[in-house]
């Protein structure tokens, strides 16, 4: 069953949200609030999937310019996965090289190969860019 996309219903919630450029931290509490309630409602409607996405796009924006992040390096990318998935270093043994190049790389003595970063991103199911 395929649902079909009402304008009119998606004009109505354009017009109760009325979404626009974030530019002051109340406008961006108010679009999180939105967003966070519409993330975790179940069965949304196209038309609040559409309206979710439009405001993540707002907010995300808002993030990049007034909270920016320094880019990680790659080993610290690397370290926070094992970290945040339990995975131990010997887990990479036979992935990415003996046990010897996965200390290396985990420490940041030796930079990531892109055989290495494919590898990495195939075993913790992420992009190989966050290791390039």
């Amino acid at each position: 069953m395929t649902l079909t996309f009402d304008q009119a219903v998606y004009r109505n919630l354009l017009a109760e949200f009325a979404p626009q450029v974030i530019e002051t931290e109340e406008e961006y509490d108010r679009a999180l609030a939105v967003a966070e309630r519409l993330t975790f409602a179940k069965n949304r409607t196209p038309e609040e999937r559409a309206l979710h996405k439009l405001l993540v796009t707002l907010i995300e924006a808002y993030e990049t310019q007034n909270y920016p992040m320094d880019k990680s390096a790659p080993h610290e990318i690397l370290q926070h996965l094992l970290e945040a998935s339990g995975t131990r270093q010997t887990d990479l043994v036979g992935v990415i090289g003996s046990s010897g190049v996965v200390s290396e790389v985990v420490n940041g003595k030796r930079s990531i190969s892109k055989a290495q970063a494919k590898a990495l991103s195939d075993y913790f199911k992420v992009s190989p860019s966050l290791f390039i």
